[in-house]
Formats: C-alpha cells, sequence, structure tokens
C-alpha cells in the first residue's frame, strides 16, 4: 500500500477542516447572549464596580420577574426596552441568563479584586450582590422545587449554586450595610488609576 504524500495529506486536512468549520459554527451561534445589547452597553459605560454591579443585579431581577410574573415583566419590559432592552426567551433560556449574569458580577468582582485589593468599591458590591441574592435565592429554590423538566432543573440548579456561592462569600468576609456607605475618594481613584 502506497503512503500517502506530504500533498495528499494536506489536501485531506483542509477537506476535514472545511467540513468541520460549519459544525463549529453553528455550535457557537447556539450560545446565548446572557444580556441584551443594551445591557452590555450598561456594563461598559460603568466602569465603577459598584455601579456595574448594580446593572448585573437589575439584568438578572428582569429575568427572573420575566420567569416568575411574565405579566409584571412584560409591563415593566415596555418602561426599561429602550435603556435596558428585551428580556426574551424561554424559561430554561432566562434561568441560563440568571446563572451567567450572577457569575459575570461575580467574576468582575473578582477582576477588581486582583487589579485593585485596596478598592473601596470591593465590599460595597460584594454586599449589593449578596442582599441581590438574598432576595434571588429564594424564588429560584421555590421554582427548582416545581420544575417539571430537566433542562429548567439544571440551569436552576447552576443558579443557586451561584447564588449561595455569592451568599457565603459575603458571610465570610463579614460584609454588611456599613459597607454601602463607602464612597469613591480622590485617593482611591488615584490608587485605582495606579494599579
Amino acid at each position: 500500500m502506497n503512503k500517502p504524500s506530504n500533498i495528499e495529506t494536506a489536501a485531506l486536512l483542509i477537506i476535514v477542516l472545511l467540513v468541520s468549520l460549519p459544525c463549529s459554527a453553528s455550535a457557537t451561534a447556539r450560545q446565548r447572549e446572557h444580556l441584551t445589547d443594551e445591557e452590555v452597553e450598561l456594563v461598559r459605560d460603568n466602569q465603577e464596580l459598584d455601579k456595574r454591579t448594580a446593572v448585573f443585579i437589575k439584568a438578572a431581577e428582569r429575568r427572573l420577574l420575566a420567569v416568575t410574573s411574565p405579566e409584571e415583566a412584560a409591563k415593566q419590559s415596555a418602561k426599561d426596552k429602550e435603556t435596558w432592552g428585551e428580556v426574551k426567551g424561554t424559561r430554561a433560556q432566562l434561568l441560563y441568563d440568571i446563572s451567567k449574569i450572577l457569575d459575570e458580577a461575580v467574576v468582575n468582582i473578582d477582576d477588581s479584586a486582583l487589579h485593585n485589593p485596596d478598592s473601596p468599591l470591593l465590599r460595597k458590591s460584594l454586599y449589593m450582590l449578596s442582599e441581590a441574592v438574598g432576595r434571588i435565592l429564594p424564588q429560584l429554590d421555590r421554582l427548582r422545587a416545581g420544575a417539571r423538566e430537566q433542562t429548567e432543573a439544571d440551569q436552576l440548579d447552576r443558579a443557586i449554586e451561584t447564588a449561595k456561592e455569592i451568599a457565603d462569600a459575603a458571610r465570610e468576609r463579614g460584609v454588611n450595610a456599613e459597607d454601602m456607605k463607602t464612597k469613591v475618594t480622590k485617593d482611591s481613584k488615584a490608587t485605582k488609576k495606579g494599579n
């Protein structure tokens, strides 16, 4: 049997790559963006950690409202549509969004802690997020108890796990309402710019 030449091997690799590209492109297209375009802009526009955290909180709460009270969510969406965008998706997709949004909020806080561990906004942002999950977690638990579809249950499990991790982190660090009084001073802004 003849051994394939380098040209034949290269041609075969190119064919394999060309055949697999549409498969990977369709897999990427199936990935869901957990924020609306408007919410992404709000995240970009709000560079201070506490304000950015507030955007993530509202985005997660908007999706939870869409799952728990679609009529009320539709009314609220009409008011928020221009600034926040329209929340769309199945229940499982909206629950996925909540999980991803909470996770992204945690990543933002962690990233800020790495770059500026002395930032006065770290504790404030973690407190804000922990207060939000304190409101969100009981609703997620109720939804999980009544989940009929496995995809919903899986997304709820992820969201609940992330919410519990946030609550645990806040307890471990002893964040409290006093942290909300944190203001950014000129010194802390200078420190932030230096990092």
